[in-house]
């Protein structure tokens, strides 16, 4: 079947989605060649609370470089918000760039399982909803002179209760699941697939073959032609 039909024949549908969604706007993916992790040395630790902690000018050095404020939601993002505005999906996503929500994802449609780039605080004063121009032009809070940082799930660091929980409870209830722009090795997102229900149908849409639960369908193509074709 193509993803027309699936989407057709479901009534309550999550998306978990990954860097590969947001490629065709213009945001490099991280472990493919050329891509955000390509050449540098241990981005693991670049990107770990301990780097932040101990060298935060180095961290900051690297953060700068993953924004992309000109990137635009691409037609995946949108056929994806418009389902979701009709009620008929929810979005789970490992992407940190905010093109979900520019495109329309309704809040309580949408969990940004590893936070927003877009999103700063203060890790002195506590202070929110900072501007992320600011951020780019210093990591120093003018206001108390903590360090600045986004909102998003460094490595060393768990992904908040609250949000699991929100994801887990959208795959539960979900009748299809569909796979788009990740390979499913991060965990734990990968994880979340384990707490679907045995009714579920579960379909992947990438490029190359994933490693998938028994049962589970594929289509292999280019995502955004996939999307382009679907009607809402």
């Amino acid at each position: 079947m193509d993803l027309q039909t699936y989407l057709d024949q479901a009534q309550k549908i999550v998306f978990l989605t990954g860097a590969g969604v947001s490629t065709a706007s213009g945001i490099p993916d991280y472990r493919s060649k050329g891509g955000l992790y390509g050449g540098k040395e241990r981005p693991e630790y670049l990107l770990s609370r301990t780097c932040l902690a101990k060298e935060p000018q180095k961290f900051y050095a690297f953060v700068q470089k993953m924004y992309y404020p000109k990137a635009q939601p691409n037609v995946i993002h949108q056929k994806m918000a418009q389902l979701a505005q009709k009620g008929r999906a929810k979005i789970i996503t490992q992407n940190i760039d905010d093109l979900h929500r520019q495109a329309g994802t309704p809040e309580d449609c949408l969990v940004e399982f590893h936070g927003n780039l877009y999103e700063i605080f203060c890790q002195k004063c506590g202070q929110r909803h900072l501007s992320y121009q600011d951020y780019l032009a210093s990591p120093i809070h003018i206001g108390c002179g903590g360090v600045l940082r986004p909102d998003i799930i460094l490595y060393e660091e768990g992904i908040p209760t609250s949000r699991l929980q929100r994801a887990i409870v959208a795959i539960q209830r979900a009748d299809l699941l569909v796979v788009c722009g990740t390979s499913l090795v991060v965990y734990p997102f990968a994880d979340l697939l384990e707490y679907r229900q045995s009714r579920a149908q579960v379909v992947a849409l990438n490029r190359e073959a994933l490693s998938l639960p028994r049962g589970a369908q594929q289509i292999i193509g280019d995502a955004r032609e996939q999307f382009a074709q679907v009607r809402v």
